[in-house]
């Protein structure tokens, strides 16, 4: 097979058997484990060469936002490396400059290049190569630029000889633009090869083909590299009639780049048709054994699962977002791993919050700290992730309190296509459960969390369906800890009344009414918890206005958005396990109280046990409140709320009632009322025990 084509340097006599320069290369590559972003690290250079090739007299512009993205990665080095890769980088970048004398130079060169990146991968040789290239062509070009404006530029020009006019140069750096962009094109190939999971899987003899085509394109591109630098350098040597006059030297220049491109070209071609085929390959394989895998019997541990989804060429794939530290795989090890799945700029920022709210500083999650991690496992929109994706990672993984996958554009698409296919995958965030043997045991899990908190835990869809079957419709259940005075009130057994709307001049109304009751000796809390359909700045000035003038007690503003999501995550919850609102009582309540009108609603109950909870809202709330008169000396032996029921709902049955209920024992029961659903009378209390 013809890997180095048919240039005349490989028909030598010296240098006739391609094999033989094959095996030479392969005998300098001699790799130690040092790593390096290669994909990050390329697009840096690719920068600067898109610099090199536009004025630089706008301060501001598209390409130097997006150099900035690049400037966040600047501590970008070769992890497993005592030697600094900047040091590395400028050791190549001098023996560019070089002249070596002799005939076979060129090659020479390039091969004490490969002896000096032998303890690097291939994708690290190409990226250091062509940043040593980018550093020289990018410093020419700098002064360049700089000189009509700067004396220190024409100063430093002026000692390098630099000649001034160069427009008979044109076509030789027009090559040269070609060339640079084929040995750009050709080393993100060969990045893409090197990050494919190669171990989870077996390829034909694809693989073997493939590296064929990456040590020939190595070699070249190295070769073109010194070919390029050797035209800056070349620049000095010039007499000025040379610059200035179209030469025969400037035209064999010009050819001998123009070969280089040809070469690069139909190398580009070839390996590129090789690494999509085993990226095809690879994508069908590992997705197939990854779906497999999810349905498999339990295994030992989540080990293999867990090297499976995180598969990359990197051995330390996570990291921990609030110390940076980088982890590996075997730190999830007999834990249940939560994968919060979602696009780089993860939730809106209050969800984030409250989703912060409900894990980490949730209460309960002391008690389960070390059984569990969230891994935060962003996906990009499209195949590449773009600089506005890469600063909204590194932004959120700088803060979150979890973990997250360190390097997510390196991850195999193969592994982003079967999440999608096996949990159905759409951009929305998803939670998606694995216990501690790697069995997925919860294939959207962030309602549930949303919902309940730490107390989830191990947040299993049996477990859901679970915490859903011990709960009646309770101030307690609708409070949770999202606020802890609300917390303390629904403890400590208080009439509670919670409230909303968006009309001012309603809840002035209704909150001159509540006073005038209380007045009469009603022991009643009151809170404004906003509206669901308008959390902006009305709503925003509203909290302000009652918490200052202290009308009424008021969450803040932050705190009446986890309210309400929270309950919007119930509903979800609870149509997820297939119920409606005819056969479900909390979900017709939580759908009741997510419907309500901006035209104000209120939901009064009392403590953490008593399921007599009544709902009203806009014009029959304030009839009702109005005709306190008529119903409020009830309001001593059946409450606030259940004194309004029996206004509401008088007895439908004239007599004793037979109707009975069994509900789960739960702190504070003893002294809480329950209300009959069919008399709308008090129940008396009985004690079964099993």
């Amino acid at each position: 097979m013809n890997f180095l084509g048919s240039d005349p340097f490989w028909r030598s006599p010296l240098y006739l058997d391609e094999d033989i320069q094959i095996k030479k290369l392969l005998l300098t590559h001699d790799p130690d484990g040092r790593c390096l972003d290669s994909e990050l690290f390329l697009r840096a250079i690719q920068y600067i060469i898109l610099y090199s090739e536009v004025p630089l007299t706008p301060l501001v512009s598209d390409l130097q936002f997006d150099a900035m993205a690049i400037s966040d990665e600047s501590n970008i080095e070769a992890t497993s490396s005592q030697e600094p890769l900047g040091h590395v980088i400028y050791k190549i970048s001098l023996q560019m400059r070089c002249k070596w004398p002799g005939e076979d130079d060129l090659h020479m060169r390039t091969m004490f290049l490969f002896d000096l990146l032998g303890k690097y991968k291939w994708d690290a040789k190409m990226v250091i190569v062509l940043a040593a290239f980018a550093t020289n062509y990018g410093e020419f070009w700098l002064l360049r630029e700089l000189c009509p404006h700067n004396p220190l530029a024409v100063s430093v020009a002026m000692l390098k000889q630099l000649p001034n006019d160069l427009s008979t140069l044109k076509p030789r750096f027009k090559a040269l633009n070609f060339l640079v962009k084929n040995m750009v094109d050709v080393t993100k190939y060969i990045i893409k090869f090197e990050g494919l999971p190669l171990s989870h899987v077996e390829l034909d003899k694809e693989v073997d083909v493939t590296k064929s085509y990456i040590y020939a394109s190595a070699y070249w591109v190295t070769r073109s590299a010194l070919a390029c630098s050797s035209l800056i350098t070349d620049l000095i040597a010039m007499k000025p009639e040379q610059v200035h006059v179209l030469s025969d030297s400037t035209i064999i220049a010009t050819w001998e780049l123009l070969s280089l491109v040809c070469r690069s070209s139909s190398i580009w071609s070839h390996l590129r048709q090789q690494v999509d085929l085993c990226h095809e390959q690879i994508e069908r394989k590992l997705c197939q054994k990854l779906l497999e895998l999810f349905k498999e019997s339990p295994t030992i541990n989540n080990q293999e699962v867990l090297h499976m989804l995180f598969a990359s060429k990197d051995a330390l794939p996570l990291k921990d977002c609030s110390s940076q530290a980088k982890l590996g795989v075997s730190e999830l090890e007999n834990k249940v791993v939560v994968l919060l799945i979602s696009k780089p700029e993860l939730l809106p920022i209050e969800e984030l919050l409250f989703l912060v709210q409900q894990t980490y500083d949730h209460p309960l999650n002391k008690n389960y700290k070390g059984n569990y991690e969230i891994v935060w496992f962003p996906i990009s929109y499209s195949d590449t992730w773009t600089d506005d994706e890469v600063r909204c990672f590194n932004f959120f993984s700088n803060y979150l309190p979890w973990c997250s996958i360190r390097q997510p554009w390196l991850h195999s698409s193969a592994v982003v296509n079967s999440m999608k296919q096996a949990w159905n995958y759409k951009g929305e965030p998803l939670m998606v459960v694995l216990d501690s043997r790697g069995m997925v045991t919860n294939s959207n899990a962030i309602d549930m969390v949303i919902s309940w908190g730490a107390w989830a835990y191990p947040f299993s869809a049996s477990r859901e369906e679970q915490l859903w079957e011990e709960q009646n419709w309770t101030m307690q259940l609708l409070i949770d800890n999202i606020d802890p005075l609300l917390a303390s009130w629904v403890e400590e057994d208080r009439d509670l009344c919670i409230y909303g709307s968006e009309n001012q001049k309603w809840i002035q109304e209704f909150i001159s009414k509540m006073k005038e009751i209380k007045s009469t000796g009603v022991q009643l809390e009151m809170v404004y918890v906003g509206n669901r359909n308008r959390p902006d700045d009305h709503v925003r000035n509203i909290v302000a206005s009652i918490a200052e003038e202290k009308l009424t007690g008021s969450l803040s503003f932050t705190t009446t958005q986890f309210f309400w999501l929270r309950l919007e995550s119930m509903r979800r919850s609870k149509l997820r396990l297939r119920k409606t609102a005819d056969n479900d009582h909390i979900l017709d309540e939580v759908s009741a109280l997510l419907d309500f009108s901006d035209s104000g609603w209120a939901v009064i109950g009392k403590g953490s046990s008593s399921t007599d909870i009544v709902q009203l809202q806009g014009k029959e709330l304030m009839q009702r409140l109005n005709l306190f008169s008529q119903w409020g000396n009830n309001v001593a032996k059946l409450g606030f709320s259940g004194a309004i029921r029996s206004a509401l709902e008088p007895p439908s049955l004239p007599g004793p009632c037979s109707h009975s209920t069994v509900i789960p024992y739960a702190e504070g029961l003893i002294e809480g009322t329950v209300i009959c659903e069919k008399c709308k009378r008090p129940m008396k209390k009985f004690f079964v025990y099993e």
